[in-house]
C-alpha cells in the first residue's frame, strides 16, 4: 500500500470511528448506570437525525402521511447557513435526548421500581424501538431525505493535498463530522470527569443505594443520564446523516449493532473503552481493500472477536472479581 493511500485510509477510519465512538457512549452512559443494554438507541439515533431534517428542510415529500405536508409553509427558518443549521442540530439533538427520557419513564422504570430482572427492561427497550421505528415509517416513509447541498455552508465538497507525489482527497462533512465528534468527547469527558454533576453520575453508577443515602437521587441522575445518552445519540444520527443521507427508519439498525461491538471491545462501561473501540473498528473497516468492501463489517466483528479471545473484558474494561 503506497502511503498517500494509507493516509487515505487513515483520514477515513478516523471519520467514521469517530461517530462509531459518540454513537457508543450514549450506550455505555446507560449501561455503567444501569448494567443494562439500551436497545431503543439505535431509534432515538435515527430521531435525531430526522429531527434536524425537519427543522432545516421542513417537508418530506416521498411518502407516509406527512407526505407533502409543508411544516414552514415560509420556508424553514433554520436552513441556509451553517449557524442556523448548526442550531438545528443542537435542537434535533436535545429531542432525541427528551424522547430518551420518555423511553426511560416508559421502559425502564416501571420495570426498575419493580425489582424485575434486568432482562425484561432490555427486552422492553427493544418493543419500544420497534414502535418508534415503525412509527417514523408510518409518518414519512422508508425512502432515503438528503439534506441540502449547502447544510454547511458554501465550504467545497471535499479537501485535496499532495503526498509523496499522489493526491490525498477527503470530502469535507468528514472533517466536520470528525471535528465536531472531538469536541463532543471532549465536552462529555470534561461533564463526567470535572462537573458535580459527573461526580454524582459516575457514584450513581459505583453504588445507587449508598449515592442515595449520600442525599443523591438517583432518579433524578438516571433521567440525566438518558437525556445526555439520546443526545449524543442524536447527534451522531445527524452527523451520519449529513454523510450519507437519513437512510430510513432503520438506519440506526447498523450503527446500532457497531455500537454493540464497539462498547464491548473497549470495555463494558468505560467511556474511555468506547472512545478507543470506535477508532479501532472504523479503522479496520477503512483499511478493508476496496474489492472486499462488502465484508467490512465481517472484519470489524472478527477483530472484536480475536481481541477479545486474548482481553474478554474489552481494552480498557476492568476484569470482574469474583468473591471467594
Amino acid at each position: 500500500m503506497e502511503f498517500s493511500q494509507f493516509v487515505q485510509n487513515l483520514l477515513n477510519g478516523l471519520a467514521i470511528g469517530s461517530v462509531y465512538a459518540i454513537f457508543a457512549l450514549g450506550y455505555t452512559l446507560v449501561f455503567s448506570i444501569l448494567g443494562i443494554i439500551n436497545f431503543a438507541h439505535g431509534a432515538v439515533f435515527t430521531l435525531g437525525a430526522y429531527f434536524t431534517y425537519t427543522l432545516v428542510v421542513g417537508e418530506f415529500s416521498n411518502n407516509g402521511l406527512l407526505k407533502g405536508v409543508a411544516l414552514f409553509p415560509d420556508g424553514s427558518p433554520l436552513s441556509g447557513n451553517p449557524l442556523t443549521f448548526a442550531l438545528a442540530t443542537l435542537l434535533g439533538a436535545a429531542g432525541a435526548g427528551l424522547i430518551a427520557v420518555l423511553i426511560e419513564r416508559l421502559a425502564f422504570r416501571p420495570m426498575r421500581s419493580r425489582g424485575a430482572d434486568p432482562l425484561l427492561a432490555l427486552v422492553s427497550s427493544l418493543g419500544v424501538a420497534l414502535v418508534i421505528v415503525n412509527l417514523i415509517q408510518l409518518l414519512v416513509g422508508a425512502e432515503i431525505y438528503n439534506f441540502p447541498s449547502d447544510a454547511y455552508g458554501e465550504t467545497p465538497p471535499a479537501l485535496s493535498f499532495t503526498l509523496g507525489g499522489k493526491i490525498v482527497i477527503i470530502r469535507t462533512v468528514q472533517v466536520i463530522i470528525f471535528a465536531v465528534s472531538l469536541v463532543m468527547l471532549a465536552v462529555l469527558g470534561y461533564v463526567i470527569g470535572r462537573t458535580k454533576i459527573g461526580k454524582a453520575l459516575r457514584a450513581v453508577a459505583e453504588n445507587p443505594t449508598t449515592a442515595s443515602l449520600l442525599g443523591i437521587s438517583v432518579d433524578r441522575f438516571i433521567v440525566i443520564t438518558f437525556f445526555l445518552s439520546g443526545f449524543v445519540g442524536g447527534l451522531a444520527g445527524t452527523l451520519v446523516g449529513t454523510a450519507f443521507g437519513v437512510a430510513g427508519p432503520y438506519f440506526g439498525v447498523t450503527y446500532g449493532l457497531k455500537g454493540l461491538a464497539v462498547i464491548v471491545l473497549g470495555g463494558l462501561g468505560s467511556i474511555p473503552g468506547a472512545v478507543l473501540g470506535g477508532l479501532v473498528i472504523g479503522l479496520a473497516e477503512a483499511f478493508v481493500p476496496a474489492e472486499y468492501s462488502a465484508y467490512k463489517d465481517a472484519v470489524a466483528f472478527a477483530l472484536l472477536f480475536v481481541i477479545l479471545l486474548v482481553r474478554p473484558q474489552g481494552l480498557l474494561g476492568r476484569a470482574a472479581i469474583q468473591k471467594v
